[in-house]
């Protein structure tokens, strides 16, 4: 998504967040995901940080404005373990079936400084407003698809002051129409893209950092909306790019996203089934975005809104575990969420979606690692009030399987079944502040402690749900 999101259909929003509210109320959801994506030693990853970045949408090489040292920082300041690092199919495949191996090597490169310091990387193959053709007076608004695969049919776009309202225009209307060959004159497109997939996965099938792909982010079907979209179009390509991945990479995780409009807001999805033609088991994952309505039209977390906005997230949630059952109990990551945190009542608004995420056992990524009031960091380096918001103690890779964990900035506590197959510890992060002098566990023992990265190392004995609770060192 873009930084500033301000949802403009108004006259829908009150349908949207009751219909949303009832929905969530409709059957019975899952408790918890019930799977977990894995690390190279088998491990459950609990997935804590990122997009890096929103500058990757208009830089010409397609990479963010994100250097090794603002790793270093971040990880200093907040502790994170996880990217969902932006990629774009104009940067892989700049010209048709031509893929550019230097672009790839870049973004290699900025792999290779998250896997240094043990993080895990989510590859997104971004696009908002479809692609770079989008344009309004000369100037880019769309990003992700390359200009050559891009299909007005002489339809228009028109100038707006709010870039969500550029969905409504004919011309991308009809370039996401051809895309998904709605109109039946490009089903070429749908070939390339899983084309450009495949170039990517397997310049990465070999990453033990890269763990998993976002096949695509927020889709948005044109003509073709909502259920209709999902379980057609939408599951047909995640399933020809799955296919094609498996091809050249057997075990990185596939990411599936639903449509975001209406979903992001805590509607259902209806989404089909993937199949995965990995033969030791599937790895296909549920990555969708929360943004409540009320908060995309500008609003607070605050007074009446408030309430529209914790029902809005009990629905998702909702809806989130319903949705990952059906897909065949597949693990969950919030891919976005975020908010200007000037408005009254944010980081009250983060604390309470980091908190529903753990409790239905997903990890998340927080839109975006991009300075200003969206990020955690001033344009001048000046650290924001999202640092101490995101700076908790939380584990970050499970040695079996985590049943529930709660994270503060000075406890965490971790419910699971441990894995005697698996030789590496449960590791934890712990926040600098909070343990400047180390930690106490209960419920394990202590086999390693690194006070620059702050990375706890625990083990636990036997094969029965285990509780392990780390406090400061006094």
């Amino acid at each position: 998504m873009t930084v500033k999101r301000r949802w403009i259909w108004a006259p829908i929003a009150i349908l949207v967040i009751v219909g949303a509210i009832f929905a969530g109320m409709r059957t019975q959801a899952p408790e918890a995901a019930s799977g977990f994506i894995t690390d190279s030693d088998g491990r459950a990853i609990i997935a804590h940080g990122f997009n890096t970045a929103n500058s990757a949408k208009s830089t010409d090489d397609g990479l963010p404005l994100f250097d090794e040292a603002d790793l270093a920082r971040e990880q200093a300041d907040m502790g994170t373990n996880f990217v969902r690092f932006l990629i774009s199919w104009r940067a892989v495949e700049p010209s048709p079936g031509v893929y550019d191996t230097k672009y790839l090597d870049q973004v290699a490169e900025r792999v290779s400084w998250y896997e240094k310091r043990g993080y895990r990387v989510m590859l997104d193959m971004h696009q908002d407003l479809w692609g770079v053709g989008v344009r309004a007076k000369g100037e880019q608004v769309g990003n992700g698809a390359p200009g050559w695969a891009t299909y007005f049919d002489d339809q228009q776009i028109n100038q707006h002051d709010m870039w969500e309202l550029y969905y409504l225009d004919p011309g991308v209307i009809r370039a996401f129409d051809n895309f998904w060959n709605t109109t039946g004159n490009h089903p070429e497109l749908f070939d390339h893209y899983a084309g450009a997939w495949k170039a990517v996965a397997e310049r990465f099938a070999e990453s033990d950092a890269v763990v998993a792909y976002d096949l695509m982010n927020e889709p948005y079907g044109g003509t073709m909306q909502g259920p209709r979209f999902e379980a057609g179009p939408l599951t047909a390509l995640y399933q020809h790019v799955a296919d094609e991945i498996r091809s050249v990479d057997t075990d990185t995780w596939i990411c599936l996203e639903p449509q975001a409009i209406g979903y992001n807001w805590g509607t259902p999805s209806g989404l089909g089934r993937v199949s995965d033609k990995r033969e030791a088991g599937s790895r296909i994952a549920y990555c969708p975005h929360l943004y409540p309505l009320p908060m995309d039209l500008g609003s607070g977390y605050e007074g009446r809104n408030k309430k529209l906005v914790d029902a809005t997230i009990e629905a998702w949630r909702a809806n989130t575990l319903r949705t990952a059952e059906r897909l065949g109990n597949v693990p969950i990551i919030l891919g976005e969420f975020g908010l200007d945190t000037t408005k009254p009542g944010a980081i009250e608004y983060v604390n309470k979606v980091i908190s529903v995420s753990h409790s239905m056992g997903a990890g998340f990524t927080y839109w975006s690692r991009d300075d200003g009031s969206w990020g955690p960091y001033e344009s001048d380096g000046a650290p924001r009030n999202l640092v101490p918001a995101i700076n908790l103690a939380y584990p970050r890779a499970v040695a079996g399987t985590p049943q529930a964990w709660t994270s503060e900035p000075d406890r965490v506590e971790l419910t699971f079944i441990p894995d005697p197959d698996i030789a590496a510890p449960t590791e934890f992060q712990l926040p600098a502040g909070a343990f400047p002098h180390g930690a106490t566990v209960e419920g394990g023992t202590i086999v390693g402690w690194d006070p620059q990265t702050r990375v706890l190392a625990v083990s636990v004995s036997g094969t029965e749900s285990t509780t392990i609770v780390v406090s400061p060192k006094k």
